[in-house]
């Protein structure tokens, strides 16, 4: 089952259209990257998805639910944490899950329960400061927490680690891949080591629409080129190498650093064959050759030419 499902979404502000006719599933149980560079329109999708933004056309479905603008029915079914979270700074951990328990109607003894597995889950129990005192990365785990509350099928992360310092964001992303068992996550995000850490499922936003869509492994095969890295003992065997007539049709695409070159192409085994017979004519021999897979920056900057 899709717990989310957005079909022909399309929303403009004045004459710039940022979303045009976007298309998109979040399979259940999958961890989703939605990737996008700054300002392509990832936050407007989601506040659509959580009905505080009127689509100008378009179809969101929650857990098969219509979603319609300004109301919350469909809410029940996510948690969502913002890219700044906002929170009482005067009250503990603790404190806050009680509030915003009581705020939706929860049970004291569940508000009890639920507050020392989600603190404990995020790493917080126990602690008494004041939320006034939390680093920004105490701040996105207590937002996950309280995200977390209703036991929602879904929860909508804009941007949880873009101000984290390596320490943060790999807290937030264990915590994100542990909660994954049991609620699908769907996180919007330029960092695209975060993606390739976690995620089951990608979409690549550009233009408006989902330029690519799958799973990683799946948009590595159908959109990415092999790349093959040589690495000699001397600049003077690279140099040497890079004068051979069979080469040059390779070193246009070519990445170059110190004793070491990249050669990109579709057909790695063509190009295979050819250092091989490159070899054994000139005797050259390099220190490291490698077969390297495609990595999501090299794919998303090939989208958003």
């Amino acid at each position: 089952m899709n717990v989310l499902r957005v079909e022909n979404l399309s929303k403009s502000f004045g004459n710039q259209k940022i979303i045009d006719n976007l298309n998109l599933s979040v399979p259940e149980g999958s961890v989703f990257g939605f990737i996008g560079q700054n300002g392509a329109g990832k936050t407007t999708t989601m506040k659509m998805v959580l009905g505080l933004l009127q689509p100008d056309n378009g179809e969101i479905y929650v857990c098969n639910e219509p979603v319609s603008f300004g109301q919350t029915k469909t809410n029940q079914f996510i948690g969502y944490l913002p890219d700044v979270p906002e929170f009482y700074n005067y009250m503990t951990s603790m404190q806050y899950l009680r509030l915003c328990g009581e705020v939706i109607g929860v049970s004291k003894a569940e508000i009890e329960q639920r507050g020392d597995e989600l603190l404990t889950l995020v790493g917080l129990n126990g602690v008494s400061k004041k939320i006034g005192g939390f680093s920004r990365g105490m701040k996105q785990r207590l937002g996950i927490a309280q995200a977390l509350l209703t036991q929602p099928k879904l929860l909508i992360c804009d941007e949880p680690t873009s101000a984290l310092d390596p320490v943060g964001r790999k807290e937030i992303l264990d915590i994100l891949r542990k909660i994954s068992k049991t609620t699908t996550v769907l996180f919007s995000t330029h960092i695209l080591s975060d993606v390739e850490r976690i995620c089951d499922r990608v979409a690549f936003l550009n233009g408006g629409k989902i330029a690519i869509c799958g799973t990683l492994a799946e948009i590595k095969a159908l959109h990415g080129h092999d790349s093959l890295l040589l690495e000699f003992s001397a600049n003077s065997e690279l140099q040497m190498f890079r004068k051979q007539e069979a080469i040059k049709p390779f070193l246009p695409d070519s990445e170059e650093n110190n004793r070491e070159i990249i050669l990109h192409s579709r057909d790695i085994k063509k190009v295979q064959h050819v250092l091989f017979r490159v070899f054994t004519e000139t005797g050259l021999c390099p220190a490291k050759m490698e077969i390297m897979e495609p990595s999501l920056e090299s794919l998303f900057l090939e989208v958003i030419k």
